[in-house]
């Protein structure tokens, strides 16, 4: 049986949901499949079960300053384990549930199987034969375990089990210091378990800022122990599994496997559209329209490979279903790249990334928040922010950094960057006192300090007190 579509989308994620938004604007004449559970990765075992972790192991680990403060009592605090992540699951739960009301009243028009590509327009999902005009393909991603590790069984885990688990071993080591890698480790120490970060890599969250990196793992470095810059491999024992990278061995009785996720596109059919692939697998995307090279399909999301966040997969799916279902090619201007990651200090880049930078027309501006005056106050007085400008415009270009607030900050500097404003634009903005931004402010007035002066009159030239407790 063949089923004629204006268009056909592949994948029930992130960015299928955003594509279908827009195809269902324009066409009653789509259909969506999904192979697997349905509620996006997000959802189920992404952002917001991780966070969800994060938030109980931060609300525990924050009876270390108690004293500061003078609350006592602290000592006699404890951690129920399974009711975290009893509450985690249940939290995952309601977030998943909303998700799946997009798919729930399409009917007949969503369809559960694997589709497999037979050319641009065909589609063969199971004994049914879907041929759409267009194609939107968000089929996601999924964890990476060598196939070694997958051999010790339960005792790896992944985002997509660890949630599942009841309680949670004794010692855990972490293999991969990403973003979620090492959101899950700190969580993890945070709880009280005994945890070991591994990375093949020598910087940890993703960052090329050796200074911002070196305030990061300094910081992390007194939670748990790191090993980084060495190849990691696993071993079963019998008192668990020895984990080794260099002259270093850990046992633990568990591994998160976080060393990055794959695109889902085994037997998806690419090879079926007569473009070549590379040495990944991959076909030509053109991130501002998504569309594989001149052909009527599209590829978004964690499937393409090319930026596994959230906000991104939806902003790819929006431009594959607006080109999908209204035949056009309409290139969109991407937005200022932008990642967070939820640790603590927290860590986040904008725009331009230092190891993008040319240095001969760059200025930088930094900020320690070891002395910054509500840091202190909250006790969160730890890391460092880099600010980069363009030497000759004074235009900000990016950012790296590990600060408290973090998440906030980066936002607004997004903002100023995509709207090309300069640093001394941004220092006419109001700083009100005392607050995080008022460590922002500083690093923005380092890169003024190195440009033209904006004019006696010009508030932007501003200079500080010098006093801890007014700056």
């Amino acid at each position: 049986m063949q089923t004629e579509l204006d268009t056909l989308i592949i994948g029930a994620g992130s960015a299928g949901l955003a594509a279908l938004r827009e195809v269902r604007k324009r066409t009653e004449n789509f259909m969506i499949v999904n192979d697997g559970p349905y509620g996006t990765t997000c959802a189920r075992v992404g952002c917001m079960p991780s966070k969800a972790l994060i938030e109980a192991a931060n609300a525990y680990h924050r009876r270390h300053a108690f004293d500061a403060f003078g609350i006592t009592g602290a000592a006699r605090l404890s951690v129920d384990v399974p009711a975290v992540l009893r509450r985690v699951r249940k939290l995952r739960d309601a977030f998943v549930a909303g998700t799946l009301k997009a798919t729930d009243a399409l009917g007949e028009r969503s369809l559960a199987g694997r589709a497999r590509l037979l050319d641009p327009n065909t589609v063969q999902v199971g004994e049914r034969r879907l041929r759409a005009r267009r194609i939107v393909v968000t089929t996601g991603s999924r964890p990476i375990v060598p196939a070694p590790w997958r051999a010790l069984g339960e005792r790896i885990l992944t985002s997509d089990t660890l949630f599942e688990q009841e309680s949670l071993p004794r010692r855990i080591a972490v293999v991969g210091m990403g973003a979620l890698g090492l959101e899950i480790a700190q969580a993890l120490s945070r709880l009280g378990v005994e945890v070991a970060g591994f990375d093949a890599a020598r910087r940890i969250a993703g960052l090329t800022d050796e200074d911002v990196h070196a305030a990061l793992a300094r910081s992390v470095g007194e939670e748990f122990a790191l090993h980084l810059g060495a190849p990691v491999e696993l071993t079963e024992t019998r008192d668990g599994i020895a984990v080794r990278s260099d002259q270093v061995q850990v046992v633990a009785d568990a591994v998160v496997a976080a060393i990055g996720r794959r695109p889902n596109l085994d037997d998806l059919g690419l090879d079926t559209l007569g473009v070549e692939l590379d040495e990944r697998g991959m076909p030509p995307v053109d991130p501002t329209t998504m569309r594989i090279a001149d052909l009527p399909v599209f590829l978004a999301g964690d499937a393409n490979g090319q930026v596994p966040l959230l906000h991104e997969a939806a902003d790819e799916g929006h431009i594959a279903g607006i080109n999908a279902a209204t035949g056009d090619t309409t290139c969109f201007r991407r937005r200022t790249p932008l990642a967070v990651v939820f640790c603590d200090p927290e860590v986040a880049a904008v725009g331009r990334r230092f190891a993008e930078l040319d240095a001969s027309r760059t200025v930088i501006g930094e900020v320690s928040f070891e002395r910054q005056g509500r840091a202190v106050m909250a006790q969160r007085n730890h890391g460092l922010m880099r600010i980069y400008a363009d030497r000759e415009s004074g235009r900000l270009t990016g950012a790296e950094m590990c600060a408290p607030a973090a998440e906030h900050m980066a936002h607004l500097l997004a903002l100023a960057i995509e709207r090309e404003l300069t640093a001394q634009d941004l220092l006419r903005m109001p700083f009100y006192h005392p607050v995080f931004e008022e460590g922002l402010r500083s690093a923005l007035r380092g890169i003024s300090s190195q440009l033209a002066n904006g004019g006696v009159s010009d508030l932007a030239s501003c200079d500080a007190y010098g006093v801890q407790a007014l700056d």
